[in-house]
């Protein structure tokens, strides 16, 4: 269909058994997208209308998936909703179902996701102030196979077992006791020709209830190994150069691909997301005071490489985002090793230089709950901002990134928020920002166990390019779509993101905007930089807030506490 391509571009010491309860907890969980975050929230304007969008999709598939609509600017008096798959265009979308209106400005409802892979919802708005539509990207995939609660299962065994009697005992019956008058007793002969019936009936259904129950299992298996989702594997290493920078890698694991489904991945086609073809986040534990946002190189197919920054020794999380041509984007998830650094370690600062331009760290206080303050929030509160309690993060240059508009010390799971953040340089005046990879910052969100990890923009929880490619699809008039030469395809994608690199800022910025959908999303005051999100657990996070000025990354960290 196409040859080349425009893209869009924890200190204390913990015992070891909860380290290693970190790392089974990360190692076990659903890598798509996100991590433990199975919701998609989105914000954005279309047309007169801002809305906020809620999405949280089923975890077996059929199955539906929840909408909530927020219609925070704009009279809309309907909402339509229908899946939009990738695989089969808008030509093979059913119709859309009417969300309900459930209070001043909010409509819910259902929509049924039939297949499996890449997906989107199609919103349509209509009101006194006109008509919009909104796309909003959901993978929808299979991820658990719910077992059938024990009561159900001996009700229906029971109800199996009156069926099989029945049915042999009706089976012996029409072959004697038909022919037999009433009040006539039955003859030896037809009562052994009832037996046999029975004999035969019983033989059948037991033939047919093993088939049954071979293809059963059958069908179970193949659902278990190829449909239900399986994270990518990945394998991390650190090691030192010829020039002694430490290397980070990380290899792609095609081991499972022969056995297809979920398990494959058609590699050859990963797509830029910000103009990266992936986003890598380093958190050490267990006090998740070391952070890195990274953006490797692809060498080959499998494998992706970045200097690694100043960073201190441990043992980290390994987040690494990434997104293919059909929109499927996924979080793939490890652990990695840095080691200490020798007198041989480059770590001046020439070879500093050699990380990504983009790339950006930071070193902080562990996260934890002070000694007098067991079981409450362990914010930095450390100022009352208009009246709203805040919190203040300090930035390498000076400056000051404040969390405004906190609603509460203490946040509730499930509950959609807009995390506001300023910036304010050394004399308290607002700090204007600056793009960075193309959007007003970047968040990061992870739980203190690294169960939950998020990566957020302003406009919502997804990735850009997979929303460009589900956009660029639903305008697609074919029925399928049809891959172009993975060669080419990956050659083309190669040059774009090397090309990206050379350009000066403003320019590299423009392109990447103008690649991405039309985002009409505008901060308040453009010192600011907001997300939506909604915590999906209870437990203690660490947010990163990543803005640029004056052409450098600056991170802000910040802490706060979930309940039920």
């Amino acid at each position: 269909m196409e040859s080349s391509v425009q893209l869009p571009v924890k200190h204390f010491q913990q015992r070891l058994f909860f380290y290693s309860l970190i790392l089974y907890l990360t190692h076990s969980l659903p890598g798509f997208a996100h991590i433990g975050s199975p919701g998609v929230m989105v914000q954005k304007e279309a047309g007169k209308y801002q809305v906020m969008v809620s999405v949280i999709p089923p975890d077996v598939v059929p199955g539906t998936a929840k909408v909530t609509i927020f219609v925070e600017a704009g009279r809309a008096k309907t909402v339509l909703a229908r899946p939009i798959y990738f695989s089969s265009g808008d030509e093979g979308a059913p119709v859309h179902d009417e969300m309900k209106p459930v209070a001043a400005n909010r409509f819910e409802g259902v929509v049924w996701m039939m297949d499996s892979g890449s997906s989107s919802i199609e919103l349509k708005l209509d009101g006194p102030d006109g008509k919009a539509s909104i796309v909003v990207p959901v993978l929808s995939i299979p991820t658990t196979m719910t077992p059938m609660p024990a009561g159900t299962g001996l009700g229906l065994a029971a109800l199996g077992v009156l069926l099989v009697v029945l049915f042999i005992t009706t089976v012996g019956a029409s072959l004697a006791d038909g022919t037999v008058k009433p009040g006539q007793s039955v003859p030896v002969s037809f009562r052994r020709k009832r037996l046999v019936g029975m004999g035969i009936a019983a033989i059948l259904i037991t033939v047919g209830l093993t088939g049954w129950r071979a293809w059963w299992t059958a069908w179970a298996n193949h659902y278990r190994n190829h449909e239900l989702y399986v994270a990518l594997p990945i394998h991390s290493e650190v090691h030192e150069n010829a020039v002694h920078q430490p290397v980070l890698t990380i290899r792609l694991d095609t081991s499972g691909f022969a056995q297809g489904g979920t398990k494959n991945r058609r590699l050859s086609f990963l797509v830029p997301d910000h103009g990266k073809l992936m986003h890598v986040f380093l958190v050490r534990t267990p006090g998740l005071d070391a952070f890195a946002h990274l953006h490797p190189d692809r060498d080959g197919t499998t494998d992706f490489r970045s200097n690694v920054p100043n960073l201190p020794a441990g043992n980290y999380l390994v987040y690494a985002d990434i997104v293919f041509r059909s929109g499927f984007s996924e979080t793939l998830t490890d652990t990695v090793a840095i080691p200490g650094r020798t007198q041989k370690t480059g770590v001046d600062s020439k070879n500093r230089s050699e990380t990504d331009p983009d790339d950006s760290w930071l070193v902080t206080e562990p996260m934890g709950v002070r000694s007098n303050a067991v079981g409450l929030p362990h914010l930095d509160d450390d100022m009352v901002l208009c009246g709203i309690p805040g919190a203040s993060s300090k930035l390498a240059d000076g400056a000051t990134m404040l969390w405004t508009d906190k609603p509460a010390q203490v946040l509730e799971t499930g509950t959609p928020y807009l995390l506001k953040f300023a910036v304010a340089d050394s004399l308290g005046k607002p700090a204007p920002l600056e793009p960075y990879l193309g959007m007003g910052g970047h968040a990061a969100i992870v739980r203190s166990d690294g169960t939950v990890y998020i990566h957020l923009h302003p406009v919502g929880t997804y990735s850009m390019a997979a929303e460009t490619f589900l956009v660029n699809r639903i305008a697609d008039t074919t029925r399928s779509f049809h891959y172009p030469n993975a060669k080419l395809f990956r050659d083309s994608v190669d040059r774009y993101v090397s090309q990206l690199k050379t350009l000066p800022e403003a320019e590299k910025n423009a392109i990447l905007m103008a690649s991405m959908p039309p985002m009409s999303h505008q901060m308040k005051v453009n010192n600011m930089v907001e997300f939506p999100y909604a915590f999906p657990r209870a437990g203690h996070y660490r947010i990163w807030v990543q803005v640029k000025r004056n052409g450098k990354v600056l991170t802000g960290v910040f802490d706060t506490q979930v309940k039920e």
